[in-house]
């Protein structure tokens, strides 16, 4: 049982795993913040440049 413990604690295989896991969630996560900000302020503008083309005097 003890040259088990010994062996486990050696592996780092599963070590590897879990930090690709976190690394990706980490992307995830920005890359889903970033989506949400563009997206805001893209409604934003697209809202503000409607706006103001309607608000125009036609000729």
């Amino acid at each position: 049982m003890i040259k088990f413990i010994k062996n486990f604690r050696k592996d780092e295989n599963g070590a590897v795993t879990v930090d690709w896991v976190v690394l990706t969630a980490a992307v995830v996560g920005l890359a889903v913040a970033a989506y949400t900000a563009i997206e805001k302020n893209t409604k934003d503008l697209a809202n503000a440049a409607a706006s103001e083309i309607s608000g125009q005097d036609d000729f």
